[in-house]
């Protein structure tokens, strides 16, 4: 008897963390909607332009490969995208697009462990109809 208690305990952690997992990838969806995602591994960055008399501020979103369109030339890209003035629409629009990559991401590693604490719930590969996708 107390083998089909311990199954049925695992049974109602293995759902709560299938409820979590839920939950989770719902929020994901939510931030999705709610505006443009920087593409992963972008960040913001300030940068200095030089004029005759004065020096000026600029932003850009940075990318580790050359994923942004130019807009002077068909086919090419930049690994910089140049969102102007600290406080302008594109440069705010830009945080938040960070903003909103950098909330993904911890939402997917949370998932991730998650996924994998089911796992430990369940050490035989052999139990089949066990698997949280």
């Amino acid at each position: 008897m107390p083998k089909n208690k311990s199954e049925v305990e695992i049974a109602q952690r293995a759902e709560r963390i299938r409820a979590a997992i839920a939950d989770l990838s719902r929020e994901i969806s939510e931030i999705e909607v709610s505006g443009s995602v920087a593409p992963p591994g972008c960040y913001l960055a300030r940068y200095q332009a030089r004029g005759q008399k004065y020096r000026y501020w600029y932003y850009q979103l940075k990318a580790s490969e050359s994923i942004f369109p130019k807009a002077n030339k068909k086919g090419e890209c930049s690994r910089f995208k140049h969102l102007g003035k600290a406080g302008s629409q594109a440069h705010i629009d830009g945080v938040l697009s960070v903003i909103r990559r950098a909330k993904i991401d911890e939402l997917t590693n949370a998932i991730e462990g998650l996924k994998e604490s089911w796992l430990d719930l369940y050490p035989d590969e052999e139990k089949v109809g066990h698997r949280v996708d």
